[in-house]
């Protein structure tokens, strides 16, 4: 456009002629042999009238303007997970959008005075993990409470939830999260089915009511303080898709498995609500402030929520109408089937704000988790006969919500980890939209597939929304509970699911799992637990496999892949920078990498 200008204030017009003007129409040999040549020369009369100049002289200070870049990277390792060009040096970003990509040389022409230049030394930069499955606020609502993750036993717990009580007001509940009977030093006892009894827990808080969730969030354990809240007796029925743990005299041991935590969470719910309303916003607002910090120092730039009731995404659409979402949420809601039927459309959003915000997804649960055995399978537990887990919503329960979000345009996000779970999951997908692989349904984790159902999932346009970290977190106790001729052939298959045409996204479940995309790659490329075996290897993802599976693979889960998930001229420029080169180095040094920036729309939202 510059060299036009100049053409055509200087009055060469036949320099406007040239070689490469006959090129177009393949005659490069003479001006005269090029059959355009003559409405070339005609058209330049119109470029020569001092209007016309005054407007290409506009245009060249625009283009000019929108080549200087705001933010430029340079010096690094780029994978872009584009194949247009897969790997570069330097990034080009004007506003929130990359503008272009290529050799540190290519993109040395968009510094000007205002561009923030970042050096990346040899960094690896990478597109923003997105995460592909989470609890968003549950991140923030867990580093208030008590941490349990790193307790070695029953009396540990019991030792924290006593200095707790200490220190409580009276009255006030204890909350904690992250405890797993599986992965404790001894089985508690005394104790039923694995798990431990309330007595050491009610002695060591008697004025308190105590609530611990277990790390999959499939279970909690309750005191007697807060059973006494909640009316629980001997004598209390569990709601369906739900149990309270006994003795063998009948009496609660303090173990809600699946639905019947809702006894216990409904009474502290109902006790929290009498609090102040300034305490109450004041939780809401760091719920979500301590989520964000966590998300952007794990190099999360999407976060894919798995289930928010109406009145958080209500919070959540507040922070972003004031620009205080630090990063992008597309989130499920999570609402009763009769509000869905009537408020469908009206929660219904699409890159609200800045594409902070999306709303086009409604999620289900159809079993429970397999530590707690709430998996719903097709066979017993092998390691409890009696049980083949939870049913936690009625099949005929999801299908209509599944016919609600077909007339809506929302995506279906169904949770199932066993394989009755699973296969009765695809059953419905099936029967409600037959045909229609363009929907994006999703099943959410995926974990445990009768080899049966496992090409189903490609077949159908199905979405295997898995997290890597839980196949090496659960393996010590998987062959327990399933036998080994089951957890061969159908435990954690990303593989088997890749071939069967399947998109497979990853995630960490967080706050069941830290929220850290560095432990979930490493465990998918590695599949080897912390003894340092690796559980059915042939299972493992290629590195660039498991990239795309936090990249790409997440943002196709989204309907988002126009705007995420690669680096490329027009898209987002949400990049994660890491210290060392997860694509490169040792598998087992690929945990060591931390994140050195996290950029969202074009702004370092997080540094080291």
């Amino acid at each position: 456009m510059r060299e036009l200008l100049q053409l055509a204030t200087s009055g060469a017009c036949d320099r406007l002629l040239s070689p490469a003007s006959f090129r177009e129409c393949g005659r490069p040999q003479s001006k005269m042999a090029c059959p355009t040549a003559g409405a070339k020369r005609r058209s330049l009369r119109t470029l020569l009238a001092p209007g016309f100049l005054l407007l290409l002289a506009q245009a060249v200070v625009g283009q000019t303007a929108a080549q200087t870049a705001s933010l430029v990277l340079r010096g690094g390792n780029i994978v872009t997970m584009d194949s247009a060009k897969p790997a570069v040096q330097a990034i080009a970003v004007s506003g929130d959008r990359i503008i272009a990509v290529g050799s540190d040389s290519a993109i040395r022409s968009y510094v000007g005075p205002s561009t923030k230049v970042i050096d990346l030394a040899g960094q690896l930069a990478v597109p923003g993990f997105i995460e592909g499955h989470g609890h968003f606020t549950g991140i923030g609502r867990a580093r208030m409470g008590l941490t349990l993750s790193e307790a070695k036993g029953w009396p540990e717990i019991v030792a924290t939830v006593a200095r707790s009580a200490r220190r409580a007001k009276p009255g006030e509940w204890i909350v904690g999260r992250g405890w797993h009977q599986e992965k404790w030093k001894d089985r508690p006892s005394p104790g039923v089915e694995g798990f431990p009894v309330h007595d050491s827990l009610s002695e060591a808080s008697p004025d308190n009511p105590v609530l611990l969730t277990h790390s999959s969030g499939h279970a909690s354990f309750a005191n007697a303080q807060a059973m006494k809240r909640a009316g629980v007796t001997k004598s209390t029925v569990a709601p369906a898709g739900g149990v309270i743990l006994k003795d063998s005299k009948g009496n609660p041991t303090g173990l809600f498995n699946e639905r019947a935590q809702t006894l216990i969470t409904r009474a502290m719910s109902e006790d929290l609500a009498r609090r102040p309303a300034a305490e109450i916003d004041l939780e809401a607002k760091q719920e979500i402030d301590l989520a964000i910090e966590e998300c952007l120092a794990k190099g999360i730039t999407s976060f894919q929520d798995a289930g928010s009731s109406p009145e958080t995404i209500a919070l959540i659409r507040r922070r972003v109408a004031a620009g205080t979402l630090g990063i992008r949420l597309w989130m499920m809601i999570r609402t009763s089937i009769e509000d869905l039927e009537r408020n469908a459309a009206n929660y219904r959003a699409v890159n609200l704000g800045d594409h902070r915000l999306t709303v086009r997804a409604v999620k289900r649960t159809m079993d429970g988790a397999l530590g707690s055995r709430g998996a719903w399978l097709l066979a017993p537990y092998s390691d409890l006969p009696g049980s083949s887990g939870l049913n936690t919503e009625s099949v005929e329960d999801v299908e209509r919500v599944a016919r609600i979000a077909l007339r809506s345009g929302f995506q279906l996000c169904v949770h199932a980890i066993g394989d009755r779970a699973n296969r009765e999951t695809l059953n419905v997908f099936e029967r409600v939209a037959a045909g229609r692989k363009d929907l994006r349904w999703r099943v959410e984790h995926a974990q445990h597939l009768s080899t049966a159902d496992i090409s189903r999932f490609g077949a159908l346009g199905v979405i295997a929304a898995m997290q890597g970290v839980h196949c090496t977190s659960d393996a010590p106790y998987v062959v327990e509970r399933l036998g080994a001729a089951r957890a061969g052939e159908g435990a954690y298959v990303w593989k088997k699911l890749l071939v069967s045409g399947a998109v497979v996204g990853n995630g960490t479940d967080a706050p069941v799992e830290d929220v850290d995309p560095i432990a979930s790659f490493h465990a998918t490329v590695t599949r080897k637990t912390a003894g340092g075996a690796a559980f059915y290897p042939s299972q493992r993802l290629t590195r660039e496999e498991a990239l795309r599976s936090f990249t790409l693979s997440n943002a196709y889960a989204a309907f988002e892949e126009d705007i995420k998930g690669s680096l490329a001229p027009g898209k987002l420029a949400d990049i994660t920078v890491l210290t060392r080169n997860i694509m490169t180095v040792p598998v087992d040094e690929i945990r060591s990498a931390r994140v050195a920036y996290t950029i969202v729309g074009g702004k370092v939202m997080y540094k080291k």
